[in-house]
């Protein structure tokens, strides 16, 4: 029976590994670690090297996620707060099909929108969140349009708005639900449910007095269980047992307002914090292992720290991209400065790697490119032609970049799977 089972998880990886678009299935892909193999994605283009560029209706800052010949996105109607869920095709951009959920106008941050939660997706649905003070949606649509189930988490407070993405984690779609403002504290919790009904498998009920809007990942301890990381101010870095719901272990490390999402980087789990009005820094932590039964702070990074970008890992270096365009090449080891370098521009979304080369959008909506390397190379600068603050995606070997209102497809097919 173990062999059986053994042989059916084989192949299914095996069979995941092989269908190349299925690669950014959820909010900086694999993992949320922003690193895709693609090596057929240019440094520098003009717009007669898109595959295309399309209008979409309404307008948002969420990224778009793939599986197979599909792009899944949200959008929404800044007039009226309508949601939009888009589906279109990957080869030529064209609208598939689109479904409209009315709601509120309410308040939101400056840089918010309406359509700022990257969905998920997987080979049944696309899973996708959005949030009124009145209530807090997750719903499931299958590939067709059709939808599946739709779950009302109670209220939402936050005069910022949502901005949290969910993600999918075998039968279980993970949703953080950390919320709270200057003025009231929500009911906060991390939810697990049931990918194919929307029931909930568990709820980790929390006390929260600030929202957060960090999208978890997975860690995977050396001879362990999986761990689901989550961030948030009040609460720190937080690891839980994705079957029961239970906290493993909790480190409070964070003093100011969680927006960037954790990755993790040779056995240390990053996160980073911060305010409008600065303060930012970022963290190194190092998870229980062996003798040590409780986490502690490796280092910290308080100089050009990120406060919404997420950082991006690959091999044994660290890549921060603050808000305000100061990239640092770090030792994820040690934390210390391999490189630090000023690209200019502000930043709200955060930047992926592919084919080692850093990508992230400019608010102006010009893509900045610098070399995934431990020697700092400027590699391109490439206008969009509209303001953006959402995070490329990358899958058979093509990016997608979207700006408020569009939605753009660049590089070849033909990139590493």
């Amino acid at each position: 029976m173990i062999n059986r089972l053994s042989l059916a998880i084989t192949v299914l990886l095996t069979s995941a590994s092989l269908c190349p678009a299925q690669e950014w299935t959820r909010f900086r892909g694999p993992n949320g670690t922003g690193v895709s193999e693609a090596t057929s994605v240019p440094a520098e283009w003009t717009d007669r090297d898109l595959n295309w560029k399309v209008t979409l209706p309404g307008i948002g800052h969420s990224s778009p996620v793939l599986w197979e010949d599909k792009i899944f996105l949200t959008s929404a109607f800044e007039d009226t707060a309508t949601r939009l869920v888009l589906c279109l095709r990957a080869d030529d951009g064209q609208i598939v099909w689109q479904r409209k959920y009315s709601s509120s106008l309410h308040t939101k941050h400056k840089f918010n929108s309406f359509a700022s939660s990257t969905p998920c997706v997987d080979a049944e649905a696309v899973y996708c969140c959005w949030s009124t003070p009145e209530e807090y949606t997750l719903l499931a649509l299958d590939h067709e349009g059709t939808e599946i189930w739709r779950a009302n988490l109670g209220s939402y407070v936050s005069q910022h708005s949502c901005g949290v993405s969910p993600i999918v984690y075998g039968d279980l779609v993970i949703l953080g639900n950390d919320q709270g403002d200057e003025k009231h504290q929500g009911t906060s919790s991390l939810v697990a449910v049931d990918r194919r009904t929307g029931e909930v498998r568990w709820k980790l009920d929390r006390q929260t007095a600030t929202v957060a809007y960090s999208t978890p990942c997975v860690y995977q301890p050396e001879g362990g269980r999986p761990e689901l990381i989550f961030n948030s101010e009040s609460h720190g870095i937080t690891s839980v047992d994705p079957a029961s719901g239970q906290v493993n272990w909790e480190i409070g490390v964070l003093s100011k307002r969680s927006v960037s999402s954790p990755v993790v980087a040779g056995g240390l789990i990053f996160g980073s914090c911060g305010s409008g009005g600065g303060g930012n820094y970022a963290v190194a932590v190092r998870p229980p292992a062996g003798s040590r039964s409780s986490p502690e702070i490796a280092y910290k990074v308080e100089t050009s720290a990120p406060y919404v970008p997420t950082p991006v890992a690959l091999g044994d270096l660290v890549f921060l991209w603050s808000d305000n365009g100061i990239v640092t090449c770090l030792r994820a080891a040690t934390g210390a400065t391999v490189w630090q370098k000023r690209v200019g521009g502000n930043y709200h979304g955060s930047p992926v790697c592919a084919g080692g080369k850093l990508y992230c959008i400019r608010e102006d909506g010009e893509v900045t490119v610098v070399a995934a390397a431990d020697e700092f190379k400027l590699l391109g600068r490439n206008p969009l032609g509209e303001e953006s603050r959402s995070t490329p995606a990358v899958a058979d070997g093509r990016m997608y970049l979207r700006t408020y209102s569009h939605l753009i497809s660049v590089g070849g097919a033909g990139g590493k799977r």
